[in-house]
C-alpha cells in the first residue's frame, strides 16, 4: 500500500486572531500534469450555475497535537469531530482551537491502516425531539428546534476495524457545543473483511438519504470481483443497515471491482464521486454508477475494457495515494497521502491541478468549512510519515471562483 500524509482544515471566526500566529506559510500551487490519455472530465460534469472554485491565500493552522487522524466530521451548529485512527478516540474541536476527548469507540483493534475510520452524521428530523431514520426535510418543519439545542438527538456514525472485521456502528450524539458525547454504541453492519491494509473505511449518506460506505479488498484481490464478499466494495444500505429495494444486486454492495477505496463524496446533481488507491501504477477518481464493475483486479487505471468503467482520471501513484474527497461549487478536492498535496478537479472545464505540494506532508482528509473555506487535515503520524513538531493539524484554507 502506497500512502504517506494527509490535510484538512477550517477556522471558526472567532478564531481568526488566535490562529493567524500559527499560520503555515504556503507556496504557489504547483499544477500536475497527469496521465496522458484522460477520459473527457467535461462529459461528467453536471449542469450547475456554481462557479468552479479554487484555493485562495495561505491555510491556517485551526488544531494541532492530533494523533493519526481520519476523517474531519462538521455538525450542525458549527461543532466539529475527528477520528483517530490508532487511539480509537473521537476528538471535539473546542472554539480556542485546543481538543476534547469526546468519546473513545469501544472494540476498536488497530492494526496497520486499520482502527477507528470513518465518521457521518444523521440529524433527527422531527420537531418532537425523536431521532429518525428517515432524511431530514429541507426546509425542517416549523417549530424544530435549532441546531444547537439538538445535538443529543442525532445519530454519529462510525467505520472501524475489530478484532475480526470492519464495522459500522452508530451511537447517539449526546450534550451541546463545547461537551459533545457520544451514547452506546448499535450495530448497523458487521462482517466487513478487514487486514492490516485496504480496509477502505469511509462513510457518508447521499442526497437519498441512505448511508454509502467504502470497503477495500482487504488484500485479497479476490474480494473485489466477489458479488458475494462485502470486501472491495462501495456498499449502499439503510441507516440501520439494511438492504435498500432498488440496490442493483439484491445486497449492500452499490459497485464493485475497488481496491481501496477511501473517499467519497456528491455533486449539485446527486453524481457519487470516488477516490481509490491503485497498486503499482494508478490512482483513480472514479465516477460510481449502481452496479459498475471498477475492474480491479482485472484492471488498474483505464485499460477501456468492455464491462470495466474506467476512472474519470488518474494519477501516478507517487502523485497521489488519494484518501478523503470533498466537492465544492462542483468543484473535487481530493486529499493525497504520498503525493503530498490537494488535488482539485473541475468537471467544468478539466483542469486539473495540485496545491500545497510538499507543504503540510501527507493529508488524508478535506471537508467543506464555513464561510467559503475548506478544512484539511495532515497524516504525518499514521507511522508513514515524518512528523514536525506540532503534528498532526488540522488547517483551513479559503476557497473563491
Amino acid at each position: 500500500m502506497h500512502h504517506r500524509r494527509v490535510w484538512g482544515g477550517v477556522v471558526a471566526a472567532g478564531m481568526v486572531t488566535l490562529l493567524c500566529a500559527c499560520a503555515a506559510s504556503a507556496p504557489l500551487p504547483s499544477a500536475s500534469t497527469t496521465t496522458p490519455a484522460q477520459p473527457s472530465l467535461e462529459a461528467t460534469a453536471p449542469a450547475t450555475d456554481a462557479a468552479p472554485v479554487r484555493p485562495s491565500g495561505e491555510p491556517v493552522v485551526i488544531a494541532e497535537g492530533l494523533d493519526a487522524p481520519w476523517s474531519i466530521l462538521r455538525l450542525p451548529g458549527g461543532a466539529t469531530l475527528i477520528s483517530e485512527r490508532d487511539t480509537a478516540l473521537v476528538r471535539e474541536l473546542l472554539p480556542d482551537g485546543s481538543l476534547r476527548d469526546a468519546a473513545t469507540v469501544a472494540d476498536v483493534d488497530p492494526n496497520g491502516e486499520g482502527g477507528l475510520l470513518g465518521l457521518a452524521y444523521l440529524p433527527l428530523t422531527g420537531a418532537d425531539g425523536t431521532v429518525s431514520d428517515e432524511p431530514r426535510p429541507d426546509p425542517m418543519p416549523e417549530g424544530t428546534p435549532d441546531a444547537a439545542t439538538t445535538l443529543d438527538r442525532g445519530w454519529v456514525y462510525a467505520y472501524y476495524t475489530a478484532a475480526s472485521d470492519n464495522r459500522i456502528v452508530r451511537m447517539p450524539l449526546t450534550g451541546t457545543a463545547g461537551s459533545i458525547g457520544l451514547g452506546a454504541p448499535e450495530q448497523v453492519l458487521t462482517g466487513i473483511p478487514a487486514a492490516g491494509n485496504h480496509n477502505g473505511g469511509r462513510i457518508g449518506f447521499g442526497p437519498d438519504g441512505l448511508l454509502y460506505a467504502t470497503a477495500g479488498d482487504a488484500g485479497d484481490t479476490d474480494n473485489a470481483q466477489d458479488l458475494g464478499s462485502l470486501g472491495g466494495k462501495i456498499l449502499r444500505m439503510t441507516p440501520t443497515g439494511q438492504v435498500p429495494a432498488d440496490n442493483p444486486f439484491g445486497s449492500l454492495v452499490y459497485s464493485y471491482g475497488h481496491r481501496n477505496p477511501q473517499g467519497i463524496a456528491w455533486d449539485s446533481s446527486g453524481q457519487l464521486w470516488a477516490s481509490e488507491f491503485g497498486q503499482n501504477t494508478w490512482d483513480e477518481l472514479n465516477l460510481i454508477t449502481a452496479g459498475g464493475n471498477y475492474g480491479w483486479p482485472l484492471a488498474e487505471g483505464s485499460d477501456g475494457g468492455a464491462g470495466f468503467t474506467d476512472p474519470v482520471r488518474q494519477w501516478s501513484t507517487d502523485e497521489a495515494s488519494p484518501s478523503g474527497l470533498a466537492i465544492v461549487n462542483d468543484t473535487v478536492f481530493m486529499a493525497a497521502l504520498r503525493g503530498e498535496r490537494l488535488w482539485r478537479i473541475d468537471p467544468s472545464t478539466g483542469t486539473v491541478d495540485g496545491w500545497f505540494v510538499n507543504s503540510f506532508g501527507r493529508l488524508r482528509d478535506v471537508v467543506s468549512g464555513p464561510d467559503g473555506t475548506l478544512w484539511f487535515v495532515s497524516n504525518n503520524t499514521d507511522g508513514r510519515g515524518t512528523p514536525a513538531p506540532g503534528d498532526d493539524r488540522l488547517y483551513q484554507v479559503e476557497v473563491r471562483p
